[in-house]
């Protein structure tokens, strides 16, 4: 079964990945300077404000003289880390060796920005009667909602249904992995859109918000400005009512599809119209690690392998459906089972039994948290060997070699098929070998050779058969011909009816 894994990056992973052109030109906004170091290792944060008024070089045995000896690999994740988003540049020289600088452009801004602190690109609005703000309580439901809307939609389209209210640039999201589309049939869930339903809410967010920023040039929109609109978005306060008519056109077409994720809220008023941030859109700048403290549980595992999800959401019932069978719903209560079909389900739709196993370790409720292991052992231990049920056998395409003319032919043989790396069995008694079709035609000329050389006559015959090669764990088969005696018992070859004739001349 393939494994598709997703990577979701942060915003300093993406950042890191831009050109050095458009890497320098984001330095020239004093918000992303500030997010940069704010996303910062500690020890890097130490040597940017450490090295902020040095404007020479310097050297790297200096800067290592810094940490404790016991603080070295620490010390390397911190410069490379400097280095891959320029803010460091290395220079070696012979004298010196290998030295450090900060980047002229960064280092200038936040010498500013420190000095005489940074001024929020727009100020909330005054609140009066025309604008009735929510509360941070309804502000959370409502970005919850929203996201949850967003994830069902995801699910039912999975189902056959069909995507409603979400605008073209998310489905464009969707149909670069999570989705597939075919002919006739509509949109159906991928391996990687089953998998992104089981991630933590916040790695779903990074998911969503990289491949936003990818396909931005596909929008006629350059992807330094999104990342710096983004970044500055995170530097708002929550709660509080920006107005949105000083926005550019692509910053409004942002916000709205951000308002379909539950970033933002939008509200309008008989002249004005303004946006409210969330939590999710003031977290941006945050790493995933520290993004948001642990959410409180919902799942009760037994050992029987009953579950019970104390939750009234629609969303993680469907969810738990993914690899759970549901036996019957309460209006605070979801009884499900974990059963053998219910995983294989899963297993074939490209999710992962780790996969699960993080996701109920991650969803336990606040009572079973707490103990070690908060997931019973034998149920995490019977989750990984029903996966590995279905990785037992492992197919690989080879041909199968008998009746050489002579030991010598079959010797050479051997060790050309060797050379190669396809030789995958051998019989040296019987003279017999399989090879892997990769080298299939180089072996049939390599023996042609071969043949040629001892010239025999032309009655002689070597037979190859085109076959599949199977490598499985059970220890009751054999080679064809074989006993478990000459062979090592986790090998069966299926030979099929096409037979290939290498007749010498």
């Amino acid at each position: 079964m393939p494994q598709v894994k997703i990577i979701a990056k942060n915003f300093m992973d993406m950042v890191a990945s831009l050109p050095a052109i458009k890497l320098d030109k984001l330095y020239n906004n004093v918000f992303i300077c500030e997010a940069i170091l704010r996303s910062l290792p500690p020890l890097a944060k130490k040597y940017v404000l450490q090295m902020l008024y040095i404007n020479v070089p310097v050297p790297a045995a200096m800067m290592e003289e810094w940490v404790l000896a016991d603080g070295a690999s620490k010390h390397r994740v911190a410069i490379d880390r400097l280095i891959q988003l320029r803010i460091f540049s290395e220079t070696s020289d012979r004298k010196r060796g290998i030295s450090y600088s900060l980047n002229p452009t960064f280092q200038n801004n936040l010498q500013k920005h420190i000095i005489s602190g940074g001024v929020l690109p727009r100020e909330p609005m005054h609140s009066d009667n025309a604008i009735k703000l929510p509360s941070l309580q309804e502000l959370e439901t409502y970005a919850l909602k929203q996201w949850e809307c967003f994830l069902l939609q995801l699910i039912n389209s999975g189902q056959g249904e069909k995507l409603t209210g979400i605008s073209s640039s998310m489905m464009r999201i969707f149909q670069r992995g999570l989705l597939s589309q075919r002919d006739k049939d509509g949109p159906r869930l991928t391996e990687s859109g089953f998998q992104f339903l089981l991630m933590d809410t916040n790695a779903q967010l990074w998911y969503i918000i990289r491949e936003y920023i990818s396909n931005a040039e596909e929008r006629d929109v350059e992807p330094a400005d999104l990342i710096s609109f983004l970044l500055e978005l995170s530097f708002h306060v929550t709660g509080e009512a920006y107005n949105s008519n000083t926005l550019t056109e692509v910053q409004n077409n942002t916000l709205k599809d951000l308002a379909d994720l539950g970033l933002v809220k939008l509200q309008q008023g008989r002249k004005d119209s303004w946006f409210i941030p969330t939590k999710l859109a003031t977290n941006l700048s945050v790493s995933l690690a520290d993004s948001s403290a642990r959410k409180e549980g919902f799942v009760v595992m037994e050992t029987n392998f009953r579950m019970y999800a104390y939750s009234t959401s629609k969303l993680q019932c469907e969810i738990l459906r993914l690899f759970a069978r549901i036996e019957y719903q309460l209006p605070n209560l979801i009884a499900c089972a974990i059963t053998k079909e219910s995983l294989y389900n899963a297993f074939d739709n490209g999710i992962t039994s780790d996969q699960i196993i993080t996701f109920l370790q991650q969803n336990s409720h606040p009572r079973c948290a707490d103990r070690v292991p908060s997931i019973p052992e034998n149920v995490t231990d019977q989750i990984r060997l029903w996966e590995t049920d279905l990785k037992r056998i492992e197919m690989t395409q080879a041909h199968f070699y008998d009746e050489f003319p002579s030991k010598d032919v079959f010797e050479a043989a051997c060790d050309f098929a060797r050379e190669w790396g396809g030789l995958l069995w051998e019989d040296s008694k019987r003279m017999r070998l399989v090879v892997k079709s990769e080298v299939h035609n180089q072996m049939r000329e390599f023996l042609h050779n071969q043949t040629n050389r001892k010239r025999k006559k032309s009655s002689d015959l070597m037979s190859c058969y085109s076959i599949s090669y199977h490598s499985s764990y059970p220890a009751n088969t054999c080679a064809p011909g074989t006993t478990n005696s000459s062979s090592p018992g986790r090998k069966t070859w299926v030979v099929s009816n096409y037979k290939l004739s290498c007749r010498k001349p």
